[in-house]
């Protein structure tokens, strides 16, 4: 029987100075999945990336060195020592892992509780797996059951009704910062679905001038235009910095796209204002040695958490609802993978079929009163006897010693074909 494993690390066990290092781009995700593919001990994985968390989901028949091999490709493929990153892993198994991804997928394990990106950026995580054929029967199940969860964590409690995204949390940090936004020229970079709202927030509060950059020049155009702002080029974001009073990134950049010396070149221009640095990306975007020039700050993704504490009671008092619907979604799982094993499967196969004989049987016999006692019990093991002889290949197909990956998937066809987990 495989193993659910889960292996990762989040806003609330790593910084983001940590959370950095370990962040994987689109691409990179497909090459670890090969990776995961190809190893002996990871029979299907899952790899979720976010600004706030780094997670691999896994199906193992050996679980310690499962998590032995993730480390040590964790470590080799981001050039990290073991030591700098396993004392902020977190690592569950069996229920665990399976009660963490529907939390996490709910929204009930974010650093805003209740915000709806995450359920986005799994499905795509589970998107990615499936067109790389990393995910198989178990997680195939995990993954359909979660998007099920968190759909009723949504609908039948108000987690959402209370909540406020990441990017509302950074326009609140600006408006805390000035007192009031209106008349502030905001530069926003990146055109992605965290800046759509920021930018949303943001002419809520009466900003003023919003300039967006992205690389890709038309996505900027596309999303300056909704909202009355200016497309600028990516190369431009430089000489913006003279003009604008607060910058908001949240790109998928590797790299700084706004360094210390590009901010020291025109600290002078600026004639001593200040000039405020909002990062939600992770990788972050903004060197953070801005922070030591004069007049110039920089807030990361972590330094939100104040913000984000406010309306806590409400959305704490929705999310217990939601972990009671967790609980109950954790329980349906294990019994659908208990029973994704060979004798329960057998069992309910046999009893399914002896079921259906024996009603036929009486319907049967009901109609030919005149038999005697030594036929109908002739017709009774002569019915025994077909179930036995139907029974016996699936039987040994399913109790072959084939591959775990094998196995599973035939185990699945035969509940599915015959109904057996209705």
């Amino acid at each position: 029987m495989l193993d659910i494993i889960l292996l990762g690390l989040n806003h609330k066990t790593a910084p983001v100075e940590l959370r950095e290092c370990l962040a994987f781009s689109k691409d990179e995700t497909s090459a670890v999945l090969k990776a995961f593919q190809e190893s002996p001990v990871i029979s299907e994985a899952v790899l979720i990336s976010t600004c706030n968390r780094v997670e691999i989901l896994m199906a193992t028949e050996n679980k310690l060195n499962a998590v032995k091999a993730v480390k040590i490709f964790l470590s080799e493929f981001k050039k990290l020592p073991v030591l700098e990153f396993e004392n902020s892993l977190y690592i569950h198994n069996g229920d665990d892992a399976v009660r963490h991804i529907f939390r996490v997928a709910s929204s009930l394990d974010s650093m805003v509780v209740g915000e709806p990106q995450i359920l986005g950026q799994i499905k795509e995580a589970y998107k990615i797996a499936t067109l790389k054929k990393t995910s198989g029967v178990v997680l195939n199940k995990l993954f359909h059951r979660t998007f099920l969860v968190a759909k009723r964590v949504r609908s039948e409690t108000g987690i959402g009704d209370h909540s406020v995204s990441i990017s509302y949390a950074a326009i609140e940090l600006g408006r805390k910062i000035f007192g009031t936004l209106e008349g502030k020229k905001v530069l926003l970079i990146g055109a992605g679905e965290m800046a759509e709202l920021a930018v949303e927030h943001l002419v809520r509060n009466r900003a003023g001038d919003i300039l967006v950059a992205n690389r890709t020049f038309e996505n900027g155009v596309e999303l300056a235009k909704r909202f009355k702002g200016e497309a600028i080029r990516f190369e431009e974001i430089a000489d913006s910095l003279q003009i604008v009073d607060i910058i908001i990134s949240s790109t998928g950049s590797a790299d700084y796209v706004v360094t210390r010396n590009q901010v020291k070149a025109i600290i002078r221009q600026r004639r001593n204002r200040p000039i405020f640095f909002i990062d939600i990306a992770v990788p972050r975007d903004i060197d953070p040695e801005i922070n030591r020039l004069t007049n110039s700050y920089v807030y990361d993704i972590d330094d939100l958490q104040g913000v984000i504490e406010e309306n806590i009671e409400d959305r704490n008092r929705e999310a217990v609802k939601g972990e009671r619907i967790v609980d109950g979604a954790v329980i349906g799982f294990r019994k659908w993978y208990e029973n994704l094993d060979v004798t329960p499967t057998i069992v309910a196969l046999r009893n399914k079929m002896d079921g259906i004989a024996k009603a036929e049987i009486k319907k049967t016999l009901q109609l030919l009163k005149h038999m005697s006692d030594d036929d109908r019990q002739a017709i009774t093991r002569m019915t025994n006897a077909m179930i036995n002889k139907i029974l016996h290949d699936p039987t040994l197909l399913l109790k072959s010693n084939g591959r775990h990956q094998d196995k599973s998937v035939c185990l699945d066809i035969t509940r599915k074909l015959f109904k057996l987990d209705e």
